[in-house]
Formats: C-alpha cells, sequence, structure tokens
C-alpha cells in the first residue's frame, strides 16, 4: 500500500462482514464501483445496513473501491469496534477464540497472512503488542496505545 486508504471502523466493519457472508471481493468492488446498493441485499441484517454506506463515504472522503482492490487502515478503533472487526475478519468468535479485556485482546490465532493484515488495518490507537510463533501460525496480542506520560 503506497499511499494509505483510511476507513472507519464502522465501514471496514462493514465490508468485513459482506465478506464473511458470502460476497466475493469482485462483487464487492463491482457494487461499489457502480454504486449498486441493492447488491448488499443478500448480506444486510440487523447490525449489518449498508444503505448509508455509499453516502457516508463520499461525505467523509472514504474510497472503497481502492480500500477493498488495496487494502485500507481503521482511523480508530474502539475496544469492541475492534473486537466486532476481528470476529468478521478472521470468522472467529470471541465468545470462544479470544479474549477481550479492558485495553486489551489477547489469545488471536491467526496465520501468516492475516497476522499481516491485522497488522496493516489496525488503527494507530492499538498496537500488536506480542506475536507468538505456534503450531499453525502466531498468536497475537493487541493493546491499547498508552499515551506517552512525561514525568
Amino acid at each position: 500500500m503506497s499511499t494509505e486508504i483510511r476507513l472507519s471502523q464502522h465501514t471496514a466493519i462493514l465490508i468485513e462482514h459482506a465478506k464473511r457472508a458470502g460476497m466475493s471481493e469482485q462483487s464487492l468492488l463491482h457494487a461499489v464501483q457502480s454504486n449498486d446498493i441493492s447488491a448488499f441485499e443478500q448480506v444486510k441484517e440487523e447490525h449489518y445496513n449498508y444503505t448509508d454506506l455509499f453516502t457516508y463515504s463520499v461525505e467523509h472522503g472514504e474510497k472503497l473501491a481502492e480500500a477493498i482492490a488495496g487494502g485500507y487502515r481503521i482511523t480508530f478503533n474502539t475496544r469492541n469496534g475492534l473486537k466486532i472487526w476481528l470476529e468478521k475478519f478472521l470468522g472467529q468468535d470471541s465468545e470462544r477464540d479470544f479474549q477481550v479485556g479492558e485495553g486489551i485482546i489477547e489469545g488471536l490465532l491467526v496465520n501468516e497472512q492475516q497476522a499481516e493484515v491485522i497488522h496493516q488495518r489496525l488503527a494507530a490507537n492499538w498496537i500488536v503488542a506480542e506475536s507468538k510463533e505456534v503450531m499453525n501460525g502466531k498468536e497475537l496480542t493487541l493493546k491499547l496505545r498508552a499515551p506517552e506520560v512525561i514525568i
């Protein structure tokens, strides 16, 4: 990614939800390029409504097609938002597959490619604090970036 494309946490969650719900990257890209909101009908659910996706992205300067094709970084992650994004991106369940605490997410079992994508997508207010090699990949610990304290 030469020029970093930034997306809101909500937009990033919607994109990952659409992929997890069965939209291919190609159909997602086509829907975005043609402003076809009806293409998202198949993946729309109670908490994942795509009605305002295009208007929000235009109002906030989000480059959806570029983000889908080449990657993106989330502008800011809340703990719960990051948890949901990880569930959608990884297809894991936070109640079963990893632990979420105050300012920390532990026990993320991922492959090499997933670890790289998490590192690229993670907002600047979170860091990959630990990465341990495990069988079939890595175990990541994510932490809220602590503000620098000057004494």
